[in-house]
């Protein structure tokens, strides 16, 4: 019966509405509607607006005058008491009490109104609101919210229960999953990550004078053959992202150092031969670090990220020598084999940077019409180097490898790989003059290190997968063996005279992105993989 009297009622105020607020007597004077009775309007609230049972009629609305006044004009004193107002938009309201001297009695709009509305007599006893459009707002939502929330601070009970009723947004399954994993994950290692990262310079890397006991021996005479290895020495695990790549220390009485870079923001430095654990961590860069390089010296690491920035790390002191922004992503750089304080760093940018660390400044460019560099390769006692690119057409991969001139920075070739394959990778044979490009035809192509660097058609290495992904190879230090990751977790060997397979080490469940022996040991290889881990091989 209430919702008739609504229905009704909302006629007749659309009619009101459109009539003017006042209306003529008979004798032709206005009268104002709202001024009739101001000081019953308490009495009306509470004594004349009754609900009737099921099936009694709903009570009149009349002054002690004896006047009836339309429900329209109550709307219009109080616009939230409106049937439609009511019916836009439910909101939570906080429970008032009436005065003691006059109980609440259920009004004639809340019998079928949602639940939460307030009723005339509560309104009037209520504070003064802000429009309806204020809750609307998210600024005005916001300010609610963090006032409530402000230590000390008693947030009205209005803004609490708009807070507890706020709608969450739906996340699915799989991604809470992620999320519960990685704030677990997060937990024990928090406190390491906020200590360097909050701007203090790393902690000095410890590194005794003494030689490592298994590499002693290996110091005075010559490296002995490369012999396979067969089984895990160590498993380090400590990256909580993937690592992109593994390199021993160059300096052969340092060589038990290991060398990873992931894309967790850090590189970390390992004591891979002794006792597998972790040396130092660090935390200098805001995005994934994609490539690091030991220093020819061994006491200097220079690193490079997505965060666009470039740093060479002093191990014994902790302190940066050298801090610079390439403006670009970076996902690889190489020292100069001669000058070592020149390097060349290049990235999702179409041109490659050649830095000096003595002035800190870029001292040449090289530039292509290429979105990427994915790789770079001296030659020729640095006089020359190659560039690989993500540049391929449909029939074939012009650009793909670009040999440059190191110090006019002019083009050599870029006739060199007419495959329709890009090449993620390059590694050079320590004793002859060829090199070896990973391609993601799922093989590795042979090369001559001299112009004009054509291909073998008669030596391929087959038998692992890129599928994309950026899979490092490196040919032993006598270059006998060659080794490659795949993208199904293996760890391949290949023969480099023929081409043949001679061991395969099934290492990771996913993707071996990275490969290298060990410089002084004959039997030692590192492998890390998109897991984030790394295995010790002997």
């Amino acid at each position: 019966m209430a919702s008739l009297v609504a229905y009704e009622d909302s006629d007749s105020e659309a009619e009101a509405e459109a009539e003017p607020t006042g209306s003529f007597n008979p004798a032709g004077q206005m009268e104002d509607a709202s001024a009739a009775a101001p000081s019953h309007r308490w009495a009306l609230a509470s004594d004349s607006l009754d609900v009737a049972d099921a099936g009694a009629q709903p009570a009149k609305c009349e002054d002690p005058a004896g006047r009836r006044l339309p429900l329209v004009r109550l709307w219009r004193n109080d616009p939230g008491s409106r049937p439609s107002q009511r019916l836009l938009w439910p909101r939570p309201e906080p429970e008032v009490t009436a005065p003691p001297s006059q109980p609440p009695r259920p009004s004639l709009w809340t019998s079928q109104t949602p639940a939460g509305h307030v009723s005339l007599a509560a309104a009037r006893l209520q504070q003064a609101k802000p429009p309806w459009g204020a809750y609307n707002s998210p600024e005005a939502s916001f300010r609610a919210r963090t006032e409530s929330e402000r230590p000390g601070s008693n947030g009205s009970s209005l803004q609490r229960k708009r807070c507890e009723d706020s709608v969450v947004p739906y996340t699915p399954k799989r991604l809470r999953h992620l999320q519960a994993l990685s704030a677990e994950a997060g937990k024990g290692e928090d406190a390491e990550a906020q200590g360097p990262s909050g701007g203090r310079p790393p902690a000095p890397l410890c590194v005794g004078p003494q030689v490592s006991e298994f590499i002693q021996p290996y110091l005075d005479g010559q490296h002995k053959e490369t012999t396979i290895p067969k089984k895990v020495l160590f498993h380090l695990r400590g990256h909580r992202g993937p690592v992109n790549s593994v390199q021993w220390c160059p300096v052969f009485a340092k060589s038990h150092m290991l060398l990873s870079t992931s894309m967790d923001k850090t590189f970390k430095v390992w004591n891979a031969v002794d006792s597998g654990s972790c040396l130092q961590t660090y935390f200098l860069h805001s995005e994934a670090v994609r490539a690091a390089r030991w220093s020819p010296c061994g006491r200097r690491i220079l690193s490079g990220g997505f965060d666009f920035a470039l740093h060479l790390t002093d191990l014994e002191t902790g302190t940066q020598l050298f801090s610079g922004q390439s403006g670009f992503r970076i996902t690889t750089l190489k020292f100069h084999p001669r000058d070592h304080s020149l390097f060349v760093c290049g990235g999702f940018s179409s041109e490659m940077k050649a830095w000096d660390l003595r002035t800190s400044k870029v001292v040449r460019s090289y530039k292509a019409t290429v979105q990427q560099t994915l790789d770079v390769l001296f030659l020729r006692e640095g006089t020359e180097f190659l560039s690989s690119t993500d540049a391929s057409s449909r029939d074939s991969a012009d650009r793909t490898i670009i040999a440059w001139d190191f110090r006019s920075a002019a083009k050599i070739s870029n006739q060199i790989f007419h495959e329709r394959y890009t090449c993620p990778s390059l590694t050079l044979h320590p004793r002859e003059p060829v090199f070896l490009a990973q391609t993601n035809g799922n093989y590795l192509a042979l090369f001559s290190a001299v112009w004009p660097y054509r291909m073998s058609r008669r030596r391929r290495y087959e038998g692992h997968k890129v599928e994309g992904y950026s899979v490092g190879c490196e040919c032993s230090p006598d270059g006998d063996l060659l080794v490659t990751g795949s993208a199904d977790g293996r760890i391949l060997m290949y023969s480099f005279r023929t081409a043949s397979r001679a061991r395969t080490l099934h290492g990771h469940t996913q993707a071996c992105v990275g490969t290298t022996f060990h410089p002084v040991l004959p039997s030692m290889l590192a492998t890390c993989s998109w897991e984030g881990d790394i295995k010790i091989w002997h």
